[in-house]
């Protein structure tokens, strides 16, 4: 197997496209996007825990 070239690409976008439709194409990038943010988010950790500083203060 080697390396997917411009022609293996293209011909993938023309099957999505034919699939999926034009309009529906930027909604599903949009969805993809916000899901690999997530993700990174997850990854490194940022996500707040339940308990944060704040609302231990808030409760004193």
């Amino acid at each position: 197997m080697g390396r997917i070239g411009a022609t293996e690409i293209i011909i993938i976008l023309v099957i999505v496209l034919l699939l999926f439709g034009g309009k529906k194409i930027p909604e599903l990038m949009k969805g993809l996007g916000s899901g690999i943010n997530e993700f990174k988010k997850a990854s490194k950790g940022e996500e707040q825990p339940a308990n944060s500083k704040k609302e231990v203060e808030d409760k004193k």
